[in-house]
């Protein structure tokens, strides 16, 4: 009997529970719905608009690498948005490198090299958050798979900045976001006026064009060999079909010899 009372108890708590307790989790946690974009390179055949990559890259030395680090990406893999070997060592050696030790056991500095990751804005987290008001920017090197709904949601998120509704409260030293959950962020709005960053192709730099490029790059960074992925997918898909087709006509020779 008493072991009849505990799964009975026990059986009563879980019922309490997810009839009570999980509304009120599930009223918590708020749902923000995020407008959709048309990415070329979500299709299941989909590649990487080449000089939208660009553009984004443009957008993320001039404006995102002053506070972002992608410290997985070097400037060597500028090759595959189809950047020039010169442009790669001229856009390396804009940076001083930490490297050494040298033969007298000193530490120095030396132009980048096209092998080089990045450059890491700050020197260590400490100094990140102190320029940051505590906040710490993450790295976007995988950005864009670390955020659910991925490109649409930064591509929101850079675009969403507006002035506050009255209901909603601002703490001191954050902005609003209405994308961002809790709408209260600690970045200040990266993207704040059109033309913001030149673009060499002439396109209209509009906010909305600034964010959809640079979410491009970041994809890119994010999946390198998703254009690879892609072919081979493909190449994969018509070998079976066609594989299928053999074998059925195939199996028809050799089971229309035996009669029924």
């Amino acid at each position: 009997m008493n072991l009849y009372k505990i799964l009975y108890k026990n059986l009563t708590v879980v019922i309490f529970s997810i009839f009570f307790l999980t509304p009120h989790l599930k009223a918590e946690e708020e749902h923000i719905s995020l407008p959709k974009q048309d990415w070329s390179f979500k299709k299941p055949w989909g590649a990487f608009d080449r000089a939208a990559q660009q553009r984004g890259f443009a957008v993320y030395k001039e404006v995102c690498s002053t506070c972002h680090s992608m410290s997985l990406i070097a400037y060597r893999n500028l090759r595959d948005i189809g950047l020039s070997e010169d442009a790669i060592k001229a856009i390396a050696s804009q940076y001083q490198i930490g490297d050494g030790p040298n033969d007298e056991g000193e530490m120095f500095e030396r132009p980048g090299l096209p092998s080089d990751k990045f450059k890491n804005p700050y020197s260590n987290e400490k100094a990140a958050r102190a320029a940051n008001n505590g906040a710490y920017p993450p790295d976007l090197s995988l950005i864009i798979k670390a955020r659910p709904e991925g490109a649409d949601y930064i591509y929101n998120l850079l675009t969403g900045y507006d002035k506050a509704p009255t209901d909603v409260k601002i703490q001191e030293g954050m902005y609003y976001n209405k994308y961002f959950t809790g709408h209260n962020i600690a970045m200040p709005p990266p993207l704040t006026t059109d033309g913001q960053v030149t673009y060499a192709d002439e396109t209209p730099a509009t906010v909305q064009q600034m964010a959809k490029d640079v979410v491009t790059f970041l994809a890119w960074a994010a999946e390198p060999e998703l254009e690879v992925r892609h072919r081979t997918g493909i190449k994969t898909i018509t070998f079976l079909i066609v594989l299928s087709v053999l074998l059925y006509f195939v199996n028809r020779k050799i089971w229309a010899k035996i009669k029924h």
